[in-house]
């Protein structure tokens, strides 16, 4: 896994994770617009993610709200 980078593609908006640089042998859509590739062994070697602004913006966004939410709860039981 020393090998590992990352391409984003602007005029496709894909963001392409390359974990070695062995030959895919197989993909597999692991859920709308994200595909592991995998090597002849079926291990991981890439994955690609279309809409990529969007996916980013929406993982972002969640895991921040995520965050608060615990960091109010936090604060709502230590006044409590």
């Amino acid at each position: 896994m020393n090998k590992t980078k990352m391409n984003y593609f602007p005029e496709q908006d894909v963001i392409h994770l390359v974990i070695t640089d062995e030959d895919e042998v197989e993909s597999m859509e692991l859920s709308p617009n994200i595909t592991a590739e995998l090597n002849e062994k079926g291990e991981l070697i890439g994955v690609e993610i279309l809409k990529a602004s969007i996916f980013l913006r929406d993982f972002i966004l969640e895991s921040t709200q995520a965050k608060l939410m615990q960091l109010q709860r936090a604060r709502y039981l230590e006044a409590h």
